[in-house]
């Protein structure tokens, strides 16, 4: 996960929890346009998701953020 996208997501995680309270989910999708116009970096973000934190496809915004900010 590399500085400028874990910045990104937790902006878009606190944008999201925002609008939609603090039950809202989202997946790693979220912090990335509808085109695959960087996969080196849609994969670091999957490898962190799916691999490193064993996250099911949806989670709470809360927990992501919490965990980005915490450095994990």
């Amino acid at each position: 996960m590399t500085p400028a996208l874990r910045a990104k997501a937790i902006a878009i995680c606190n944008e999201k929890i925002a609008k939609k309270g603090d039950s809202v989910g989202l997946s790693f999708y979220a912090f990335f346009a509808n085109k695959n116009d960087d996969p080196e970096l849609l994969m670091g973000a999957a490898e962190w998701w799916i691999r490193t934190h064993k996250l099911d496809h949806f989670e709470k915004a809360v927990r992501i953020r919490d965990t980005m900010a915490s450095g994990l």
